[in-house]
């Protein structure tokens, strides 16, 4: 079975982080999901008060993991009491595009909104 957890561990973190050369900071966050003791995947983010930052996913080539690493990492946001979830221009945008997750492309916000509605997105575009 899959589990799709927050990483607790900051060493952990620390080396999620630098594997994509970014730098770690107090508002630094991840999600990661492992079967039997195999990390499969993982969502790097920053969460504060206001707002999530969503700034790599993995693995790009399986959209229904992604989809659900994204939902889980966004459900980090939704147990803060935060409700506007960002990307940046280097956060990985096509497969936000291909789960149907941009909310406003200008502003650069995911549909948080997304989490409590099944993933259509993932069987219709599964390419």
């Amino acid at each position: 079975m899959i589990s799709v957890l927050p990483v607790k561990s900051q060493k952990e973190l620390a080396e999620l982080f630098a594997a994509h050369s970014i730098e770690v900071n107090e508002f630094s966050g991840a999600v990661s999901a492992v079967c039997n003791g195999e990390r499969l995947g993982y969502c790097l983010f920053t969460l504060d008060s206001k707002k999530m930052v969503v700034l790599e996913i993995q693995p790009r080539n399986d959209l229904a993991l992604a989809d659900g690493i994204l939902r889980s990492a966004l459900h980090n946001a939704v147990c803060a009491k935060v409700i506007r979830a960002q990307y940046i221009d280097s956060s990985p945008v096509e497969i936000f595009e291909k789960l149907d997750f941009i909310l406003n492309r200008e502003e650069k916000t995911l549909d948080i909104s997304k989490l409590f509605k099944s993933c259509h997105s993932c069987s219709d575009k599964n390419t």
